[in-house]
């Protein structure tokens, strides 16, 4: 029997996940794949919710390992640079939005998001906008993503009507960002 450790099972439960998509990710085809009985995978993660948390963190690690603002930078021009890296990080495994919605922040995460926070504060936001934007911009890429995963879906298994015309998505996600950021900038010059 093969011997795998925790990394082993993630990298290739993330190649399973490009390979077959979201749906179609098991224990028993992970597990076969990595030439184990099913419960092997049982001793590195509890449950296939567990499984899905460390792909998603894993998922998550360019994004994660992104510069952090610094005083110098302008708020306006890092938090869409901020929100295009997450879109970017979520577009790199088929249905990544589908492996990251609904997942938490753990402790590192955390740091991180303070201190992006704490950013926005001292650049002159408002706390309790700051918190709302970075969360409704956070739910409006996950979403936007989603459906641009889903969309390509779409395309690969039927044909489109001829008279509806293709989504650019990357001009949709950038229309709706600069619409958040907006908001924001008037939100601050009213404060």
């Amino acid at each position: 029997m093969t011997k795998v450790n925790r990394e082993t099972v993630i990298a290739e439960a993330l190649d399973l996940l490009d390979e077959v998509g979201f749906d179609a990710v098991s224990t028993r085809r992970l597990a076969t794949r990595l030439g184990v009985e099913q419960p092997t995978l049982y001793w590195h993660f509890r449950s296939k919710a567990d499984l899905l948390a460390a792909m998603a963190e894993a998922a998550m690690e360019s994004h994660a390992a992104a510069p952090l603002p610094t005083p110098s930078d302008d708020w306006r021009k890092w938090f869409a640079d901020n929100m295009r890296s997450f879109r970017r990080t979520l577009l790199l495994h088929r249905d990544g939005a589908r492996l990251h919605a609904g997942t938490r922040p753990g402790e590192a995460d955390m740091d991180r998001i303070t201190h992006k926070l704490a950013f926005l504060v001292a650049s002159g936001i408002r706390e309790e906008d700051a918190k709302m934007a970075m969360l409704a911009a956070g739910y409006f890429t996950v979403g936007s993503v989603l459906e641009e995963q889903a969309d390509t879906s779409l395309d690969a298994t039927t044909d489109r009507k001829p008279n509806i015309a293709p989504i650019d998505h990357e001009a949709a996600f950038e229309a709706g960002l600069a619409l958040i950021i907006d908001g924001l900038v008037e939100r601050h010059r009213r404060a």
